[in-house]
């Protein structure tokens, strides 16, 4: 019986639609990127918006939004943190939508083309962006400073890079992430002091005779380390 008053209490509400928006980075030419595609239905139809969908029956927030990470892209065990629940009242036109907006990042060069082509899917540069539907901008916005965030205590570099990198390639990642120019010898130096990069013997000669020497995650090291904190603010 009192399960059954429980249960009552319940139906004194009225349901809400609840939905999952990824806000999906990649870096590539000295740019980060945002895979954005043209709603396919109405309100807005036609129009830039992220990737997202309402959170089915037997899925968790982060199981719906590793569903739309691989149906677009198709790829799977990849980095996507929770950004922020959007709830304002009047954000969806179609009816009351709480979004939950998750980031993740990813390699393009790993992504499956066909599928990001048939959802129509294009890479905008995060500095460039075309106009977007509801609150989807300040999704954008907000998955930035987190990813900003995350960038000022650990090096990103794998998830966007690859597992070999110059650490050229790594300021240029950094300037991309946080819009602005990095002094290269304080990155240089900040970097190397951390002992968390591994320098290889093979050297990078993509953009000049003399090449810059590729270096790697150590292997032994699994700490994480308090990096670069002149990148806040």
């Amino acid at each position: 019986m009192g399960s059954s008053m429980e249960h009552s209490v319940y139906k004194q509400y009225e349901k809400q639609y609840v939905a999952v928006d990824c806000v999906i980075f990649g870096y590539e030419r000295d740019e980060l990127l945002v895979l954005l595609y043209p709603r396919s239905f109405e309100p807005s139809r036609g129009k830039w918006s992220l990737l997202g969908g309402f959170v089915q029956h037997d899925e968790t927030l982060g199981d719906a939004a590793r569903r739309i990470l691989f149906k677009t892209t198709g790829l799977q065990d990849i980095f996507q943190e929770q950004v922020h629940a959007f709830s304002r009242i009047d954000r969806d036109p179609a009816g009351r939508v709480i979004s939950v907006a998750y980031y993740a990042l990813i390699r393009i060069k790993q992504q499956d083309s066909d599928l990001v082509r048939e959802h129509g899917a294009h890479w905008w540069p995060v500095s460039k962006l075309p106009e977007l539907i509801f609150d989807h901008r300040e999704m954008i916005e907000s998955a930035l400073r987190k990813l900003q965030t995350r960038a000022g205590s650990e090096i990103i570099g794998k998830e966007l890079l690859g597992d070999r990198f110059t650490l050229t390639n790594l300021k240029k990642l950094y300037e991309a992430i946080f819009l602005r120019e990095i002094d290269a010898g304080n990155f240089r130096k900040k970097v190397l002091s951390l002992g968390v990069l591994h320098k290889t013997a093979v050297k990078d000669k993509s953009e000049s005779k003399k090449g810059a020497f590729l270096y790697e995650y150590r292997k032994d090291n699994d700490e994480q380390l308090e990096f670069i904190p002149f990148f806040k603010g």
